[in-house]
């Protein structure tokens, strides 16, 4: 076990203090799972934490679910990759969905009662549609599961010299004795605990290095000094065309692969986010939950964005790509450890890993704890065992639980195929999440749409995203065909594959529609916008109204779309 500790050289060492500090964070995340299994029974405490989460806890819950290491090296070394494009994925790609979801879609999911996007397609189409869904999604979860693993096991090779596989499979363990033990509510509760420690840790990057640069206009300055020719530092002015960024996308590819597709169906339909709001304890907590965290959701590139735009200006060596990786070098995943190594002296340091303990935590969590609501109320129950009491089901999610974190060891792995972890996310949810927004979003504003439609347009969906990523890994002059540019990276091929099996989905599912039957309106009450009574806060001051707040983000986002041209 020592030798597999020391497996690499380590950039920096850790005093006694940083020991500490990770020790104690440890001790209190075992600590809350075992403490809130007493409150965690039943099915609906286990999976839905009882539905009694405030706006404010829903909310936090919400963003920290999606704020994991995954996130943090991710972005981050995309960010060094692509330059402060990577932003849109938490402006463009986040606010307008996140908003959507609280004022329009959170109603139907809470008022229907159910356990998960799945279930809301099985009250919607029937079983078909909610079966594939819930299958595809459980493929989902366990391959990003093996992405957090990965993560985790970046920060301990580059800061710590620790091996790869020692390092996944004692963080892996942790997370799957906390989840299992406390379910929901042991994931919510430590969400909001590792939100506030991942800021007050991530914060120490992008401070130091603003002082060493002299602020965001040295930042710039440097950057082109040391990268000549390639505009990393606006957001908009250099996708007039394919050639003027470093990403190769026009454009389009963000405003409707990212913003009309990827984003709306990441946040609306992914249920590792939507899991969290159905846990407001009402109707007005719930649609609020998501506005709430769409404020924080604009400040996160602060310490994930920033860090990597400063490592474009002070690193002195330049960073790969994870799939041509060679001894010796670093990927850009790397970029966050690097950053903390080089700025974190003793104390801090500890205090900086913590944080990214606490972002793998938290993105661990969200993907064990939805594997199990899924497998077990959408897979299990459903079509194996159909009868057994509620205390079986809890069991059967806690067992499945660390099934599924076992599998997903297996597939973190996967990730060292691609240039950097963000290029295998977007992709993953291009097969899985895009088609999946067109199913949902027509259901529930198309009373006409009928169950066949549904399921083969999801199917269809699904099978054209896979389709295509395929073809452009196998040969490039696909690239072109899809991205619309053989310079397009793979970062912009992955939002036009979304863009383009979304509007398979909407096709395949509009024509089987015209050529089949629809259910009676009676069947739909409750299922479909026009056909559902949606409770409005009209004894509510209008400071508390969820509508004003959505707003409020909306216009914070235009400006800061304008400052970042």
């Amino acid at each position: 076990m020592i030798a597999m500790m020391a497996a690499a050289p380590t950039l920096v060492h850790l005093s006694a203090v940083d020991l500490v500090i990770i020790a104690f964070y440890f001790l209190l995340v075992l600590a809350i799972g075992f403490y809130l299994k007493r409150f965690a029974n039943t099915g609906e405490d286990f999976f839905l934490a009882g539905r009694e989460m405030t706006a404010w806890v829903a909310g936090l819950a919400f963003v920290s679910a999606n704020l994991g290491s995954l996130e943090l090296l991710g972005w981050a070394g995309s960010a060094y990759q692509y330059g402060i494009l990577a932003a849109h994925w938490y402006w463009i790609g986040a606010i307008p969905a996140m908003v959507f979801l609280g004022l329009l879609m959170m109603p139907f999911y809470y008022i229907c009662k159910t356990h998960s996007v799945p279930g809301y397609l099985q009250l919607r189409y029937g079983p078909e549609a909610s079966g594939l869904s819930a299958i595809t999604f459980a493929i989902m979860t366990i391959l990003m599961s093996g992405v957090n693993m990965y993560a985790m096991a970046v920060v301990m090779k580059v800061v710590l010299g620790w091996d790869i596989n020692f390092s996944i499979w004692i963080s892996s363990l942790t997370v799957g004795i906390y989840v299992a033990a406390g379910g929901l509510f042991s994931a919510i509760f430590n969400e909001v605990l590792q939100f506030f420690l991942i800021w007050f840790g991530a914060l120490l990057i992008p401070i130091l290095g603003m002082i060493e640069t002299g602020g965001w206009h040295g930042m710039v300055a440097r950057i082109h000094e040391n990268f000549p020719g390639q505009d990393f530092t606006h957001m908009w002015a250099p996708m007039r065309s394919f050639g003027d960024n470093p990403m190769g996308i026009h454009w389009t590819g963000i405003v409707f692969g990212l913003g009309a597709v990827q984003a709306m169906g990441y946040w609306t339909t992914d249920f590792l986010v939507v899991q969290r709001v159905l846990s407001a304890k009402d109707i007005r907590s719930a649609k609020m939950a998501p506005i709430i965290g769409s404020f924080f959701k604009m400040a996160v590139p602060l310490i994930v964005i920033i860090p990597g735009l400063l490592a474009r200006a002070v690193l002195p060596i330049h960073l790969v790509p994870a799939s041509g990786l060679q001894p010796g070098q670093h990927s850009f995943n790397e970029v966050l450890p690097l950053m903390l190594a080089r700025y974190c002296g003793p104390g801090l340091l500890g205090l900086g890993i913590t944080a990214l303990v606490a972002g793998f935590m938290a993105g661990m969590a969200g993907n064990v704890s939805a594997f199990a609501t899924v497998w077990t109320y959408d897979i299990y129950r459903p079509f194996l065992v159909k009868t057994a009491p509620d205390q079986h089901y809890v069991s059967m999610g806690r067992w499945c639980t660390l099934i599924g974190l076992v599998i997903s060891i297996a597939t973190a792995y996967l990730v060292m195929n691609f240039a950097s972890i963000m290029d295998y996310v977007q992709a993953l949810f291009g097969f899985f999440i895009a088609p999946l927004f067109g199913t949902v979003l027509l259901g529930m504003l198309w009373k006409r749409v009928t169950r066949a439609a549904g399921f083969w347009g999801l199917l269809a969906g699904t099978v054209s995203s896979v389709g295509m990523f395929t073809l452009m890994k196998l040969n490039h002059y696909w690239v072109s065909v899809f991205a619309l540019s053989p310079k397009a990276q793979a970062l912009a091929q992955d939002m036009y594959q979304a863009l383009w099996s979304c509007v398979t989905c909407t096709v395949v599912t509009v024509l089987v529609t015209l050529v089949t039957k629809p259910r009676p309106d009676h069947e739909l009450k409750g299922l479909v916008y026009a056909l559902t009574e949606v409770p409005r806060e009209e004894h509510t001051s209008w400071l508390h109204r969820p509508v004003v707040w959505g707003v409020a983000a909306l216009a914070i986002l235009v400006v800061l779309q304008i400052i970042f041209w």
